[in-house]
Parts: C-alpha cells; structure tokens; sequence
C-alpha cells in the first residue's frame, strides 16, 4: 500500500529553482567558480539590432567598461564584442555587508541580417552604450525597379 506524503510548496519551488539553475549552467557555463567569477552570463552585454534602408545598427549596454577594454571584430556577418569588466582595488581588511557586482571578462557573438562594409563601419562608445553603425555592403541594399507599361 502507498503511502501519503503531504504536499508542500516551498519543496515544489526548491525543486524548480534547481532545474532552472542546472539549465542555466549547463547553457551558458558556471556563474561562479570558488568565489571567483568566470566567463558569466551576467556579464552578457545587452544589445539592440536594427536596419534601416542603409545600415545596420547595432547597440550594447556595456557599463563599467572602458572603450580602450572593448575588441570588437567582424567575420562574415559574424559580429564578435569582446570585452572585460575589472574588479576595482578595495581595501584590504574590507568587510562587505553585500557584494553583487561581477567582474570579468565577456564574448557576445551576434549574426548580422545582411552583408556589412566594414571599411565604413563607425563605433561610438557614451554613457555605457557601445553603438556601432554598419553600413549595407552595396549588394545587400534594396535597388528599385520602375515598371514601365506599354
């Protein structure tokens, strides 16, 4: 004969909080690794695409980086934005109440739409923002046809 176990919710939340972080891990790699944070998603700059008839426009929160600290690198349509967020010197005998800032380094691959110029390509960097525009290589640009009737 079965036994009843009783139901308790806070288990069942325990049990999905441990699924989502297994998923998290095994897709994006370990947040921490002993104390010491490593390639993270949390460093994962958050971006913006978009096109308009002429470019393609591509921004990125990078907060707390330096535009010196940024790489960013075009292969094909494959933009690469690589960068690192360093860890301030803090005093030696500091006794944190809370630490939840990452530090390290970051790699977002983005695949572009289109075929870019790179040669024409301009990067700005202002207030944490990275915005790159990519003008359309001249294959990749729409060409209008007039229809002529007879």
């Amino acid at each position: 004969m079965a036994a009843l176990v009783r139901w308790d919710p806070v288990r069942e939340m325990r049990v999905l909080r441990d699924m989502m972080d297994r998923i998290m891990e095994e897709t994006f790699g370990p947040i921490a690794e002993r104390g010491r944070v490593v390639e993270s998603w949390a460093l994962l700059p958050r971006v913006d695409v978009y096109e308009t008839d002429t470019d393609v426009v591509v921004k990125a929160t990078v907060p707390g980086v330096k535009p010196e600290d940024l790489d960013i690198t075009l292969t094909g349509n494959v933009l690469t934005i690589k960068g690192e967020v360093k860890e301030e010197d803090t005093e030696e005998n500091a006794n944190f109440i809370r630490r939840e800032r990452v530090f390290g380094t970051f790699r977002r691959d983005l695949t572009l739409p289109v075929d870019v110029d790179v040669e024409k390509a301009e990067a700005t960097f202002e207030n944490g923002v990275l915005t790159l525009r990519l003008p359309k290589a001249e294959v990749a640009k729409p060409k209008r046809l007039t229809v002529k009737a007879k």
